[in-house]
């Protein structure tokens, strides 16, 4: 066993300190027809260098944005990510951190936890944010249960233009909780309210799945009297757009992958949360508060946090209570590093590529499927399979977008494109002709 440092001496004194005579001692409640009895199918053992190499080998042949021109988003985008970033969360301080319980010992942690919440709060509007959602879906289906847990009701309403994991997370929250989801049907990739009498709350993404940007104004009306309004929004939009919290958002939530977090084939991510302050104590994860010590000097601590989420869980608010705390940490580097004026521009810019790609790719014998205005991403209707259409593409050196057939089985032969700030003239001209050239 090359890569256990126990020789066969202090495996035989471990096992005798336990009162067992062998390793197959400790499963013996395992019965015997169950256990692996034959060898596992693996490589012979490898020295480390070339176990290295050949884990290398293995990963190279992974398709990533840094080897195609990525337009590939639906939840999980390529933006630039500044190298003080990196610097910062790479700190041990930080990078091996987790949860700040004893306050003396963790001011540094806890600040910066607070510092995100506020960076939060003000993206959305809103009147406080929290930490330690694992992602944007989950914060969702937790801002489902507190609605619930608000209004006494057992009905969810969610947008089919809601991202469809989401909306999975959602539905097996609520199986779990006995609550009713319903899903609102949409028209031209547009939300369309019906009755929403009895509802805890209605769902809506901002922008939605779709790229295209809904109405708050006409979700905030749909919703019926003590009918919660909860907005799932991409932070980069609020950065352009008026924010939820404006439109009367009773709670907003999001991923905040964009702010500084890596895409790293799909993890870890960092969900947002914001809400009222006359539901602060309904909120799910922790919340930081600033504070004074004894003697007057400024200090943070989590605050407003029974131990039930942690201990006593059937009587908690929520069963999140884990730390997030180094994804969060990223996104404050970001943030603080942009500043209100570069998110502005990073959206601005992305709004900017996202409309010369609709130009050029339309002119390459697309159509956008679904008119009005969008923010970072649309629908492009291909006119056949749209998997056949973008595995055709990955040949040219070029990831196209999400088919979106699986989710949608009447757009099967549509993509959804993501065009961000890092998409340049070129690429999206090379995108644009190997449209024309597969197409034809």
């Amino acid at each position: 066993m090359p890569y256990i440092p126990h020789t066969e001496e202090d495996i035989k004194q471990m096992l005798a300190t336990i009162g067992v005579s062998s390793i197959d001692d400790l499963f013996v409640e395992i019965p015997e027809n169950l256990k692996f009895k034959r060898e596992l199918n693996v490589p012979e053992a490898k020295d480390e260098y070339t176990l290295a190499r050949y884990m290398g080998e293995l990963a190279s042949r992974n398709l990533n944005s840094s080897k195609l021109d990525w337009f590939l988003g639906a939840g999980l985008y390529d933006r630039y990510i500044p190298a003080s970033v990196g610097a910062v969360i790479s700190r041990g301080e930080f990078l091996t951190a987790y949860t700040p319980y004893q306050p003396e010992m963790s001011q540094g942690y806890l600040q910066t936890i607070y510092e995100f919440q506020s960076m939060v709060a003000e993206l959305y509007g809103m009147d406080l944010a929290n930490a330690s959602m694992y992602d944007g879906a989950t914060a969702m289906a937790e801002a489902a249960l507190m609605a619930c847990n608000i209004t006494g009701r057992a009905k969810v309403i969610v947008s089919q233009a809601v991202h469809p994991h989401y909306r999975e997370v959602l539905s097996t929250y609520c199986w779990a909780s006995n609550i009713e989801v319903v899903m609102a049907p949409t028209e031209g990739g547009i939300t369309l309210w019906g009755e929403t009498q009895g509802a805890a709350c209605i769902i809506v993404q901002y922008p939605n799945f779709f790229g295209i940007i809904e109405d708050l104004e006409v979700a905030r009306n749909a919703a019926s009297e003590g009918t919660e309004l909860v907005v799932v929004s991409d932070p980069f939009a609020c950065a352009l757009l008026k924010p939820p919290g404006e439109f009367g958002a009773d709670i907003v939530v999001g991923e905040g992958q964009p702010l500084g977090i890596a895409m790293g084939f799909g993890g870890p991510m960092v969900g947002l949360f914001a809400t009222k302050t006359e539901y602060v104590r309904r909120i799910p994860g922790r919340i930081v508060g600033k504070t004074q010590d004894s003697q007057g000097r400024p200090g943070f601590t989590m605050t407003l946090r029974t131990r039930e989420q942690d201990i006593r869980r059937e009587k908690a608010t929520s069963n999140i209570c884990t730390n997030e705390a180094l994804m969060a940490l990223a996104a404050t580097v970001y943030t603080a590093a942009m500043g209100k004026n570069g998110m502005r521009s990073v959206a601005e810019t992305s709004v900017r590529n996202t409309q010369y790609a609709i130009q050029k790719l339309t002119e390459a014998g697309t159509r956008q499927r679904f008119p009005g205005r969008v923010f970072g991403e649309f629908v492009l209707d291909v006119g056949k399979d749209a998997t056949e259409v973008r595995d055709a593409l990955i040949d040219k050196g070029i990831m196209a977008g999400l088919p979106l057939g699986s989710f949608y089985p009447e757009l099967r032969n549509c993509l959804l494109v993501a065009v961000t700030e890092v998409r340049n003239k070129a690429q999206i001209d090379h995108f644009a002709n190997a449209f024309s050239s597969v197409l034809s």
